[in-house]
């Protein structure tokens, strides 16, 4: 894989509207500096692991309101399961949750509602700590 392959972003929420104000915030291309994102949405739990087990996700934004299973539980199974995953960016309900966001290993919490710039800001630096590990 390249440098310059586009990122695979998965974005998980239960949420269509908020799937689609992630991707929305981050645009195809979030910073000039970095490659193009190519974006899986995910709606389920089961399928997110699925993705994972692939191999081919460089980076997950996990909503933590989701349901049944919130992003939260989902980043801290990620964490214990699954070697050198990928880094996660963890939405969550209020800034107020930021610590239940540690729990969860995340690399990188944005509280709700989404701010696309904080998001932006949040996601190109997680992104770029991948790219070093490319």
């Amino acid at each position: 894989m390249s440098e310059r392959d586009p990122l695979r972003v998965l974005v998980y929420s239960d949420d269509l509207t908020v799937r689609a104000q992630v991707i929305s915030s981050l645009g195809p291309r979030p910073h000039p500096d970095l490659p193009a994102f190519d974006y899986v949405e995910v709606a389920t739990e089961p399928v997110v692991f699925q993705h994972l087990d692939e191999g081919r996700i460089d980076l997950v934004v996990l909503d933590g309101e989701a349901a049944p299973v919130g992003g939260m539980g989902i980043a801290r199974q990620m964490k214990d399961e699954i070697f050198d995953g990928p880094p996660v960016v963890l939405l969550t309900g209020r800034p107020q949750d930021a610590w239940l966001a540690i729990w969860s290993r995340a690399e990188a919490v944005v509280p709700r509602p989404i701010d696309p710039v904080r998001l932006a800001e949040a996601v190109v630096e997680v992104a770029r700590g991948r790219l070093t590990r490319r």
